[in-house]
């Protein structure tokens, strides 16, 4: 066998090895967090009195973001009285978010332009009122949060399903509809005027 050749073979047998050990030496990297003992969601403990592995939550605790302390925002209030303004600016962004949010949560009673005759109640559900009814039309929007959050006669509360930032959406897309379906036609300038009459 020539020197040549048991130098490569040498050659070949380092490297073998030192693949092998770099090997090893990438699979003891990994994380000892990952094998560490941890509880399955709802599994019995021998650890606490009341054997649940879930733990209520520490009494006062509120979740990051979620404490609900501006009073307009989150309660649709101003000094303990329904809201007369919005916590924001209603602009084209919120009217779409608001569009979409009444589809999917309002419409089925209140119809998409609100006239209270939503699928629902075409079969057999109690209507709800007009949102185009001079009463509802001079109604606060901080009421409207409040039936929206805690629901009102046949209507449930929305609390769970629609965030406050979405309800007041819903609310000023509400304004639109009101708006759109009671619109005088001195509400426009000169030039929509004479395009709504065609003379343009």
């Amino acid at each position: 066998m020539s020197a040549d050749h048991s130098f490569k073979r040498l050659n070949a047998a380092a490297i073998g090895c030192g693949i092998l050990v770099l090997c090893f030496w990438l699979g003891s990297c990994q994380q000892q967090m990952a094998k560490q003992p941890r509880y399955k969601p709802l599994e019995k403990s021998e650890f606490f009195d009341d054997q649940r592995a879930s733990r209520p939550l520490v009494e006062g605790t509120v979740a990051r973001g979620l404490l609900g302390d501006d009073e307009l925002l989150y309660h649709g209030l101003v000094d303990g009285k329904p809201a007369d303004r919005f916590p924001f600016t209603v602009d084209k962004a919120v009217l779409k978010r608001g569009q979409e949010r009444f589809n999917i949560f309002c419409a089925p009673c209140h119809d998409q332009i609100g006239n209270g005759q939503g699928m629902i109640v075409r079969r057999g559900y109690r209507a709800p009122p007009s949102f185009h009814s001079d009463r509802l039309r001079q109604t606060e929007p901080g009421m409207f949060f409040q039936h929206i959050t805690k629901g009102l006669g046949a209507m449930p509360d929305y609390a769970q399903q629609i965030s406050p930032e979405d309800r007041w959406a819903i609310i000023g897309y509400v304004r639109a509809l009101q708006l759109s379906q009671n619109a005088r036609l001195s509400d426009l300038s000169e030039s929509e005027r004479q395009i709504l009459e065609g003379k343009e």
